[in-house]
């Protein structure tokens, strides 16, 4: 069972994301968040804390760095069961990320409209995104990784009956983003093979 205790949230589709921030924080879930999702949150009186406040590393290059960073990797991937790992986090003051919440950049989106630029195409692949969602997949014991807003309610009324997220939900939601993960991949790849044929 995870229990969660510290999320990242960081939507392109936002749909539903406000009440499922708003149940998690009910339940004294801490909320690290960036950009536009930090922005909607908070306009919604969630208090939630900037990725980039607690990395202590901003957000740069025009918001291509945002989250490649030890203390959120570190919290993804790091064993809770291994002493040398926990040492380690706490060492470099790594917290635990007990759940992330991402969906990507609309790539597939923005290469069917007709006014689509290859620059635009290519600002259109998310690469932190990705990253986040396979090491909260690897990590799936103890970490809890929602790429579908489907899973919103799933999640939410597991934690209210049980109080955690169960190895199988987690299991579950891991195989998702891996084959979610791999979709995008293909279709980033489809896309550019097809671009340099021309």
């Amino acid at each position: 069972m995870a229990e969660i205790k510290r999320a990242l949230i960081s939507v392109s589709d936002k749909s539903g994301i406000v009440p499922f921030a708003r149940e998690l924080s009910s339940r004294g879930v801490h909320i690290l968040s960036t950009g536009g999702t930090a922005r909607t949150l908070r306009e919604a009186g969630l208090d939630i804390m900037d990725v980039s406040e607690y990395t202590g590393f901003p957000e740069m290059l025009d918001g291509r760095v945002k989250t490649l960073h030890p203390k959120v990797h570190g919290g993804l991937l790091g064993l809770r069961n291994n002493p040398e790992h926990v040492r380690v986090m706490k060492e470099h003051g790594i917290e635990n990320i007990d759940m992330v919440v991402v969906n990507l950049y609309p790539f597939r989106e923005t290469i069917s409209k007709p006014d689509c630029t290859f620059i635009d195409a290519i600002e259109n692949i998310d690469i932190g995104g990705p990253t986040m969602l396979r090491s909260a997949a690897k990590n799936f014991h103890s970490v809890t990784v929602i790429i579908d807003p489907s899973d919103y309610e799933t999640v939410i009324e597991e934690i209210k009956r049980t109080g955690a997220v169960s190895r199988e939900t987690n299991y579950r939601l891991a195989i998702k983003v891996f084959e979610s993960t791999n979709e995008y991949d293909r279709t980033i790849a489809d896309y550019l093979k097809e671009k340099y044929k021309k």
